[in-house]
């Protein structure tokens, strides 16, 4: 973990912006209990076996969360944006973390207090629900997400983690290029399959002409043939 300057007024404000219905009294106790961490590209921001020590939100740049698999090859579990909560399972779980998370770019880290986040909540049932309902809509996805990687073909499946990426982070100011630069490790981590099969199923997809490739920035040329290859699996 990296010193930096970090605006922590902004960042205690985008933070708060994520909590619905927050007293004034409730987002001065959170000001109280609040910190940011810079961390730099490719450092650790929690590890899995951890144990949160309150609410984790990025502020500021791309953080991907992955579990430790077998032979050393690790599984993408979800990608966050700014702004966002990220390892709350097992914080309102009270368990320790059961994957850990990574910088993909230079990122602002922020975290609430646990204590002091639990007694908010114990005080305010409609931001209670506002979190309950985030947790039941990532738990969805999750389960969707599940279901796509053993269902189906390696096409449908890195056709649907682009897609994935897309409507995470949006494109580029030319409206085609995904906003985000994935080593092709990481594309292939993201959609359960090996490097090899990742890199020869993107060239297939250039060739095709539904993708142009330049080093890790890929290009969307052709949307509706990626959605069609995604939906046939």
């Amino acid at each position: 973990m990296a010193q930096h300057n970090i605006d922590v007024q902004n960042s205690f404000e985008g933070v708060c912006s994520l909590f619905h219905n927050l007293q004034p009294g409730e987002k001065e106790l959170i000001r109280r209990n609040f910190t940011c961490s810079y961390y730099r590209k490719g450092e650790i921001i929690y590890k899995e076996g951890d144990k949160p020590s309150g609410l984790v939100c990025l502020t500021k740049g791309k953080v991907k969360i992955f579990k430790e698999g077998v032979g050393g090859r690790d599984q993408i579990m979800r990608m966050a944006k700014p702004v966002g909560f990220i390892g709350y399972r097992a914080l309102f779980a009270d368990e320790n973390y059961i994957a850990s998370a990574q910088a993909l770019e230079d990122s602002v880290i922020c975290v609430i207090d646990r204590t002091v986040l639990l007694e908010i909540l114990k005080m305010n049932a409609e931001l209670t629900l506002h979190i309950l309902r985030s947790v039941a809509t990532e738990l969805g996805f999750s389960n969707n997400r599940t279901v796509t990687l053993t269902q189906k073909h390696i096409r449908g499946r890195l056709a649907e983690s682009l897609i994935f990426l897309r409507d995470t982070y949006g494109f580029e100011d030319d409206g085609q290029t995904i906003k985000v630069y994935l080593s092709r490790e990481d594309l292939a981590n993201l959609s359960n399959m090996t490097t090899s099969n990742a890199i020869r199923t993107l060239s297939a997809f250039s060739e095709e002409g539904v993708l142009e490739l330049d080093g890790r920035r890929i290009k969307v040329l052709d949307v509706h043939k990626l959605e069609r290859i995604s939906d046939l699996g």
